[in-house]
């Protein structure tokens, strides 16, 4: 591995294994791969449930995700399984990181095996048709579970190769929150807490949206001020219609909301960018998801925002205008031209008061 890795400049973390926190991530993607081996990093006893056992024999074996995260070599501690009653019971936290479309699914099928476990989704998406946000879907199928969503700035790729950054725990309990800075928080990878979950989630599902646009605008090599305005402007649209869901504006201020847009929209690394990034070069997106190998979020969410946003009456001009370009085969410089009309008081919202939309 040529990269820096920052993790070797670090004492690791010892716990005694008697009392290490006993945490299971659901998925074997890129991130969720990148939290378990963050959790073996920190010192807990950690399993990592992937659907295909031959794929987890083979993590298990060689100790890398050969689909995911192929260029790096996960912790000696870690633990793949397939089946789900031995990755959910008794544990003490488990981290879903599912694909929107079957995090419920998912959750369904753990709940026999739930007792006194935290749940927590890792998932930074809403589900098609209900718009159901993940801790929506955790309170619906288990609504005896204390709860949490995790949601920053984190490209799996950076946190494997033990670069540092930061995160977001939002939970309206004190316990999940501590728990969850007990099993991630470490010298190179920080967990900061908040009770906003509204707030934080919105701002990990609707980052999405942006990245693709940023990913557009890349491939017709637009400027850093086209791209500075792209990303003030998304913040400001994000933050519209997150208040009007009940989130505190100021949450986007932080990690899961400028920090996230920031690392998503700049970053070639992100999902979202580079299917944004393929159909301004001219592909389909039935080509752009293929060749991609994985899940963007971003292309459901904006399905989703756009048809909400037109029922709660939110000014969401990038979003609407991606719509067109994407589904309706409306020009890119639709989204150019979404950004130029219909000026505002302010350029910072809520700043003054009756601001014009």
């Amino acid at each position: 591995m040529s990269e820096l890795n920052f993790a070797d400049l670090v004492e690791p973390v010892v716990v005694d294994r008697k009392t290490a926190l006993r945490i299971t991530v659901l998925g074997g993607g890129s991130f969720g791969t990148a939290m378990a081996n963050t959790a073996v990093r920190n010192g807990c006893d950690t399993m990592i449930w992937i659907r295909d056992e031959a794929t987890a024999k083979e993590i298990n074996e060689t100790h890398i995700n050969r689909r995911y995260l192929p260029d790096f070599n996960l912790e000696q501690g870690l633990r793949a399984v397939s089946d789900l009653e031995t990755a959910v019971r008794d544990r003490d936290i488990i981290l879903v990181a599912i694909p929107s479309h079957s995090f419920r699914d998912v959750l369904r099928q753990i709940k026999p095996f739930i007792s006194a476990q935290a749940v927590v989704s890792l998932t930074k998406g809403i589900e098609a048709k209900t718009f159901s946000f993940m801790s929506d879907i955790i309170r619906e199928e288990l609504p005896e579970v204390p709860y949490g969503v995790l949601s920053g700035p984190n490209l799996a790729k950076e946190i494997v190769a033990g670069q540092p950054a930061g995160t977001v725990i939002a939970s309206h309990s004190e316990l999940v929150r501590y728990a969850v800075q007990q099993a991630l928080h470490s010298a190179l990878f920080r967990v900061f807490a908040s009770d906003d979950v509204n707030g934080v989630e919105l701002g990990g599902a609707l980052k999405n949206i942006y990245a693709v646009a940023m990913g557009m605008a890349a491939a017709y090599n637009v400027g850093e001020n086209t791209k500075s305005m792209i990303l003030t402007r998304a913040l400001a649209e994000m933050s519209r219609f997150a208040v009007k869901l009940g989130a505190n504006p100021l949450t986007f201020l932080g990690l899961s909301g400028v920090g996230d847009l920031f690392a998503t929209c700049s970053s070639p690394l992100s999902r979202n960018y580079q299917v944004g990034y393929a159909l301004g070069k001219g592909k389909t997106l039935e080509q752009a998801t293929e060749e991609l190998g994985q899940t963007a979020e971003g292309i459901n969410t904006i399905v989703q925002v756009r048809a909400r946003s037109n029922e709660l009456d939110v000014y969401m001009p990038i979003t609407c205008a991606l719509y067109e370009v994407i589904f309706e085969g409306a020009p890119p410089m639709t989204i150019a031209l979404s950004l130029m009309k219909n000026g505002h008081r302010s350029d910072v919202e809520f700043v003054l008061p009756h601001h014009q939309v």
